[in-house]
């Protein structure tokens, strides 16, 4: 378990998809790379506002880093920038995002960190600052119905780079559900999320943000 837990608490912020290779557009062909620059530019704005229709949001999710460790939970999302991982128990660790800052608690060590969402990969999907249609690119994925945006602050490479996997489902907000997203930090520690049996506008406990500290010397 001190493995396990050791390895989270580096990259349990983070979800990064395996690198995603860009076919070039041959400078040739400049019917089509403006042809491709339209759909991109399309299928971007198609995911910003899937993004932004998400008003309350529930999910089971599985955790997997880069040794392919996993761990499962519950994903609670509020927007703008509320979100939840109840890890299984096993897990001993919870992190919780109040709309500033992203808090990790682990349980097994009686620690606690924390550290602005802007600072991390899920700032692109948390933070209504980052601006997702100004940070990201399109993804080619071959697939008409999967939707692939890649999100990176050129100026902030410290932010560490979420890829956002969207799937076209009429029930979802926007007609695309987020299925599951991959960030690398900066330590270059990739972690994947995949979620499930995704739930929208659903009622969410006032008290869903809060976290109990650990610590002998202060209770939150």
């Amino acid at each position: 378990m001190k493995t396990v837990t050791k390895t989270f608490r580096k990259c349990a912020s983070a979800a990064a998809l395996a690198a995603l290779s860009v076919p070039a557009v041959l400078p040739s062909a400049p019917a089509l790379a403006a042809q491709t620059a339209s759909a991109d530019k399309k299928q971007l704005a198609q995911a910003v506002a899937a993004l932004r229709d998400i008003s309350t949001m529930k999910a089971d999710f599985v955790q997997t880093d880069r040794k392919g460790q996993r761990v499962s939970g519950t994903l609670i999302l509020q927007r703008p920038g509320k979100i939840r991982f109840q890890y299984e128990d096993s897990a001993q660790m919870l992190i919780v995002g109040d709309g500033k800052a992203l808090t990790l608690v682990d349980y097994a060590v009686n620690q606690v960190q924390r550290w602005p969402i802007s600072n991390s990969p899920l700032g692109a999907l948390l933070d209504p600052k980052r601006d997702v249609a100004k940070f990201g690119k399109v993804i080619p994925t071959g697939n008409p119905n999967v939707i692939s945006v890649e999100v990176r602050d050129t100026e902030h490479p410290e932010y560490g780079i979420i890829t956002l996997i969207f799937v076209r489902k009429a029930s979802a907000p926007g007609g695309l559900e987020l299925s599951y997203w991959v960030a690398l930090d900066s330590q270059n520690q990739r972690t994947t999320i995949a979620l499930s049996n995704q739930r929208y506008g659903v009622s969410i406990d006032k008290n869903a943000f809060r976290w109990n500290d650990p610590r002998k010397r202060k209770r939150r």
